[in-house]
């Protein structure tokens, strides 16, 4: 391919996109901002409000501080708590009829990224009812376009991880297809995200290791992913994709949401007191989500899906242990590794700058050591936050490997964003790499 032209430093093909597009949620941010939510909601037209929320979160004074203030601003208010940790196609359905039945103008989501993903789906399936996999990426659905705008939704998050507040994705266990997959859409996408970092204070350390590591793992896809200016030029500015890759907007995001988390993350895990470091994640994992939310993943969470979706015995710490659960963030970072090891050649000047900013000495690097700096710097922070060493020990063995790679290879969304072209074979090759690092 010849590169004619530069937009901002990246290079342009000649039947390449020249353009960007930067679309974001309203976020208010700080300490007590979650007693905002009822001004807001109103101030946006709508009064007969659905609060989605899980069980474990249902009795906490975060989410009574959200309906308090939805109450004193005159909202009418029916809450839904049925929210699972990992959501399914049959708890999509369940939460859709909710909304269906309820008649609502407005959805205030206050939990992690499963409650924000669940209402996302609740209030999209409600508005314009159809069949899950009518709006799922293929080759696991049909990819039909969501046909409009969507009723007005404001995002809580409790934790310092998903980005969902910011994106128009919606992840769910696939139960025919015992895969994760999900539904991708600028409709999706939160009126507004209100982020309260005081709902950090109470999280134990492993969850708050498992979203850190999801939201280094999205600045750190982001910024490596293939460059914007690499894909071909839409036939219509709407069918550009949400996952257009590396951007000049996306790169502001990724920078920073590195830097924070080089600074803070471990702060955060191993201090539930340390106020400072828990309120940064929070707004790195805010960053992270606007990044990501315009550039797009590619291969470790195109890896994860297979990780979380497929047969394993793993119970996480601090996680409900009534059956086995691979946390998202987790499922990401146990590939991460081997992926950044083996694609630090596409774009060695990132790769270290990567590693640079989440505190490795690169001093007297070559750019070949890229990839390898970068994969040792992350093994270091799991080993500091206590991931499990690689997808053996979450319990997946060698001869796991063909269905994990079948798994990954269904996320056509996120391959696509990749710094290289991927197949089955490279694939294995990365899952063979992510049995263990240490």
């Amino acid at each position: 391919m010849r590169f004619m032209r530069c937009c901002l430093g990246f290079q342009i093909g000649d039947e390449n996109d020249a353009a960007f597009a930067v679309d974001t949620s309203a976020v208010t941010f700080g300490p007590g901002a979650i007693n905002e939510v009822g001004h807001d909601i109103r101030a946006l037209g709508a009064r007969r409000i659905a609060l989605f929320t899980d069980v474990r979160l249902a009795g906490l004074s975060f989410v009574n501080d959200a309906r308090n203030a939805l109450l004193q601003a005159g909202c009418d208010v029916a809450v839904y708590d049925r929210v699972l940790v990992e959501p399914t196609d049959v708890s999509f359905r369940e939460a859709a009829a909710f909304a269906r039945d309820g008649k609502f103008d407005g959805y205030v989501s206050v939990g992690g990224g499963s409650v924000m993903d669940t209402c996302k789906a609740a209030l999209l399936f409600a508005t314009y009812p159809a069949e899950i996999n009518d709006y799922v990426t293929p080759p696991l659905g049909r990819g039909l376009a969501v046909p409009g705008s969507l009723p007005v939704h404001i995002a809580c998050p409790t934790t310092t991880g998903t980005g969902s507040e910011c994106t128009g994705i919606a992840i769910f266990d696939d139960t025919q297809h015992k895969a994760k997959t999900g539904i991708a859409s600028r409709w999706l996408r939160p009126s507004r995200a209100i982020v309260d970092p005081n709902a950090t204070r109470t999280l134990p350390a492993s969850v708050v290791a498992a979203s850190g590591f999801d939201v280094i793992s999205h600045a750190l896809e982001s910024y490596t992913a293939r460059p914007f200016g690499s894909r071909t030029r839409p036939t219509n500015p709407a069918a550009r994709p949400m996952s257009q890759g590396a951007n000049p907007w996306s790169d502001i995001g990724c920078v920073k949401a590195l830097e924070l988390a080089g600074k803070y993350f471990l702060r955060a895990v191993k201090d539930a007191a340390d106020y400072e470091a828990r309120e940064a994640m929070a707004w790195a994992a805010t960053l992270a989500g606007i990044a990501f939310g315009n550039a797009g993943v590619h291969i470790p969470h195109a890896m994860s899906y297979a990780v979380a979706g497929l047969r394993h015995s793993f119970r996480m710490p601090e996680y409900p242990q009534d059956k086995p659960l691979v946390p998202h963030g987790v499922a990401v970072i146990v590939n991460a590794p081997a992926v950044f090891r083996a694609f630090g050649s596409t774009n060695p000047d990132r790769h270290l700058e990567c590693a640079k900013l989440l505190g490795a000495d690169i001093r007297g690097a070559w750019r070949d050591d890229a990839g390898d700096l970068l994969a040792g710097q992350v093994c270091r922070m799991m080993q500091s936050a206590a991931m499990p060493n690689g997808i053996g020990a979450v319990g997946y063995l060698t001869e796991d490997i063909e269905a994990l790679t079948a798994g990954t290879m269904a996320q056509t969304r996120l391959i696509a964003n990749a710094p290289k072209s991927v197949d089955d074979k490279l694939v294995i090759s990365l899952f063979r790499s992510a049995i263990s690092y240490w």
